[in-house]
């Protein structure tokens, strides 16, 4: 019997993959990618900067439970000469994750895929590597780190509960940056808030020492 990290394997395997019969959405996206790239670097820069009003220091097992979810958006990283530019699809459960990085015309450059035993990061030209967490095997392969078990949390504009944090509030109540494990999430752009949820963050950069990650989130669905 195949289990469900095996299903996403065997269905990656076929490329480009097809999500969840969503073909004609997926092409639809590749070409919003494709006219939004050239908007990445500068599409949060009208937003004004939030004033901080409060700072709360939160010690480590306080915070938000898991939410499985399913994003898509852009994504900048820059670390030293290292970088990427792209598309991002990150579909995310308790148990595992998968990711797709896209180049700006929507072909996969990366998919990523984690799951409580081993992180495999499959390339374009379908070389398999494999480690036991994604920080260093994206750093390994890619150039840049991407720090997944902490970017779960604060990709929804909270804390991990794992380790003590910081976190910067304006006067809305709303999170102006977190500090935690060595990383600023500094969150300029939210989308607008409903009646049965809080405001979702829209576009965040992530900072710690020469690395820089910002993403653009385009499409929020919590499953």
């Amino acid at each position: 019997m195949i289990n469900h990290f095996g299903r996403r394997r065997l269905l990656s395997e076929v490329w480009p993959p097809v999500f969840s019969g969503r073909r004609f959405f997926f092409s639809l996206y590749r070409w919003l990618i494709f006219c939004a790239f050239s908007l990445l670097v500068g599409c949060a820069s009208f937003s004004p900067k939030a004033v901080v009003v409060n700072t709360i220091v939160i010690e480590p097992g306080a915070g938000t439970i898991p939410v499985n979810f399913e994003l898509m958006g852009r994504i900048s990283a820059k670390d030293g000469k290292q970088g990427f530019s792209g598309g991002v699809r990150w579909l995310h459960t308790n148990a595992d994750d998968e990711i797709y990085l896209l180049s700006p015309f929507g072909q996969i450059v990366a998919q990523i895929r984690r799951n409580q035993d081993v992180v495999l990061l499959t390339t374009s030209d379908q070389k398999i590597y494999r480690a036991a967490d994604v920080e260093g095997l994206t750093k390994q392969i890619l150039g840049w780190s991407l720090p997944l078990l902490g970017l779960q949390f604060w990709v929804r504009g909270v804390n991990s509960p794992t380790t003590k944090s910081e976190m910067d509030m304006d006067i809305d109540g709303r999170v102006v940056a977190i500090r935690q494990d060595g990383w600023e999430i500094v969150y300029s752009s939210y989308f607008p808030s409903q009646f049965t949820q809080a405001a979702r963050p829209r576009v965040l950069v992530l900072n710690r020492s020469e690395l820089k990650i910002k993403l653009v989130i385009d499409n929020w669905e919590t499953k």
